[in-house]
């Protein structure tokens, strides 16, 4: 399936529509990774190469955030060291331990946040009073998160923007923005270890790359123009889809 020329179209397209969700609620890795499992790539050998291609999305979204005022990067700066030390660690743990535990915990967590979210349609329609101080919130989550993203990874995008709606106040354009400065953090490390160990095919890995850019820019629009109205529903249903998704695989 290599072979064929219209691979590299289908990947192009893959990386735009995963840009795309990523940007506005996370959850593009449900549809990346299993395309490239799909065309016949080894499992740790897709693992890198959707780390790689993400990792470009994710720095464009961060990016086009950052350029209209969502994120301010010296205020994450924080949080941006705590999750990469974080990932370090959950990347080298995932080589000592088997995620299996994690991997029967996680979708009960996100539909408990998926119900939440539903249940609640006010939330993160307007700044709160934060109840957590920056220091302690990006110690802690920064820790959490970035070892839970290098250590296992689905539904990491969802944790963090609803711990920065409940614990920090922020509205969700504003928590999806700073959520998108962590997520590259967690990206970039992770892609770097699995570039050491030989394990990006670039060739794909770039063309979907080339996709996830332009899918980031557009998503990121949307979001910077429509808010919380366009956010609630994608976000909703991608917590619902990776919940259904580790449901599947881990109980049949």
């Amino acid at each position: 399936m290599l072979d064929s020329f219209w691979i590299f179209p289908a990947l192009f397209a893959t990386g735009f529509i995963a840009g795309l969700i990523d940007s506005i609620s996370g959850g593009g890795g449900l549809l990346t990774l299993p395309v490239l499992l799909g065309i016949g790539l080894p499992p740790h050998v897709a693992l890198g190469t959707n780390k790689f291609q993400s990792t470009f999305g994710s720095f464009t979204s961060t990016y086009y955030y950052r350029r209209h005022k969502v994120v301010k990067i010296r205020e994450a700066i924080k949080g941006i060291i705590y999750t990469a030390i974080g990932t370090v660690i959950g990347t080298w743990s995932v080589q000592q331990i088997h995620p299996e535990f994690l991997g029967h915990l996680i979708p009960w967590l996100l539909l408990t946040i998926a119900i939440y979210t539903i249940f609640s349609p006010k939330l993160g329609t307007a700044d709160q009073r934060a109840k957590l101080t920056p220091n302690v919130f990006y110690f802690l989550f920064g820790l959490l998160f970035g070892f839970y993203d290098g250590f296992f990874g689905p539904g990491v995008g969802s944790f963090w923007a609803i711990a920065f709606v409940l614990l920090m106040g922020f509205n969700l354009t504003k928590a999806t923005g700073y959520t998108k400065a962590m997520n590259f953090t967690s990206n970039i490390v992770s892609a770097v270890v699995f570039i050491i160990g030989g394990k990006v095919i670039y060739a794909i890995g770039l063309v979907m790359a080339a996709g996830q850019i332009f899918g980031s820019i557009v998503g990121a629009r949307l979001v910077v123009k429509k808010g919380a109205k366009l956010i609630r529903p994608v976000f909703i249903t991608i917590v619902i889809l990776t919940t259904i998704k580790l449901l599947y695989q881990n109980y049949w």
